[in-house]
């Protein structure tokens, strides 16, 4: 599914932006502060219902009016799709080929993207949080039940995590245990079924882009030689003591592996911006063979902290990919780009066409 026309309103400094981009290759360039990042933050929402800048809708909302509003015609395998966002304080509103209410969930179905931002380095270098984002993201596009099943676990663990709170007994906490540790489990296989596939991808394209091996373990909250059911009846009283679950899937991570000499280079946010961005890369192309359709790629100031030959390795990966990327840029002539790239420059939030 490929982007073929956007309008953005009164998002951040996007008054009425109108956007057609080439189903390949698209480079946004201009000055800081342009608006180049609000478009791909715009985009983003598109598919997401969020901002992966981490902004709230006040901030979003441009100064003086009362909500933004945001549309985009997706071309699909057999038609092409009219989605819609606007939100407001009063809360979101989607609408995907008329229909209303299937909410972000549907717009990340539609309409799946990936983002490598001057923050991906937080991926490897930041907290589990992130990479748990990563993996379902990556559980969700490839094991279509995953949605409604990690909704009922995150309702299951609110539910605990509040009796917990309470000061119950453990006699009365293990009814609670038995949805919570089923559930478990099964968000546990899911994720190791998807790791298992994208695994031997990501470690291709991080020896790609960093010239040294790599691997990635996938650590799934709890230990590995028990149950998560008897994991929570033998941690207890670790829960009650600290009122909130200590194990279970919310608790999974991935760690990485590598040799020494690639450990001391990853102190350098460079190095953790590839390590990265091959994670980032390696799921679309995961998720493209499973979907068997192209996904959109926002690359947002790619040569930000990397040499020459960094950038050109990272754009080559990029371009490999066969998706759609929409990148931005100081300067057209900044990024190694292919030859039928569309060029936009953006001025003060608008969108100007070369000529």
């Amino acid at each position: 599914m490929t982007v073929e026309r956007f309008t953005a309103e009164r998002f951040r400094c996007l008054t009425k932006l109108e956007f057609e981009p080439s189903s390949s290759f698209n480079l946004v360039y201009g000055a800081n502060a342009s608006g180049k990042t609000s478009l791909l933050e715009a985009l983003a929402y598109l598919g997401r219902g969020k901002s992966f800048r981490g902004a709230s809708v006040d901030k979003l909302i441009q100064h003086g009016a009362r909500d933004f509003v945001l549309y985009g015609v997706v071309a699909g395998n057999a038609a092409s799709v009219g989605v819609g966002v606007r939100n407001s304080r009063e809360g979101l509103e989607v609408r995907v080929g008329g229909d209303t209410g299937g909410g972000a969930a549907a717009l990340a179905d539609l309409l799946p993207l990936q983002i490598i931002d001057p923050a991906v380095h937080d991926l490897v270098g930041g907290g589990p949080d992130q990479r748990r984002r990563f993996l379902d993201w990556l559980t969700f596009h490839v094991e279509h039940e995953y949605v409604g099943l990690w909704r009922q676990f995150r309702r299951v663990l609110r539910q605990r995590n509040a009796i917990l709170k309470t000061g119950t007994t453990a006699e009365a906490l293990r009814p609670w245990n038995v949805e919570f540790a089923e559930l478990g489990e099964r968000i546990d296989s899911a994720r190791q079924r998807v790791f298992e596939t994208a695994r031997p991808v990501m470690t291709a394209g991080a020896e790609k882009l960093l010239g040294s091996a790599v691997d990635f373990d996938y650590r799934r909250g709890w230990p590995e030689e028990a149950s998560l059911g008897q994991t929570l009846e033998d941690n207890s009283q670790r829960d009650l003591s600290s009122g909130s679950s200590q194990f279970g899937p919310q608790r999974a991570d991935l760690s990485l592996r590598f040799d020494t000499r690639l450990a001391r280079r990853l102190v350098s946010r460079g190095q953790q911006k590839l390590l990265a961005s091959a994670m980032i890369l390696g799921s679309v192309e995961v998720v493209q063979e499973v979907l068997g359709r192209r996904l959109l790629l926002l690359l947002d100031d790619p040569a930000a902290e990397l040499d020459r030959e960094s950038v050109a390795r990272l754009m080559r990966g990029a371009t490999d990919l066969d998706c759609q990327i929409v990148a931005t840029s100081l300067q057209a002539e900044t990024l190694p780009v292919p030859s039928d790239t569309r060029l936009f420059h953006v001025e003060h939030g608008r969108l100007i066409p070369p000529a």
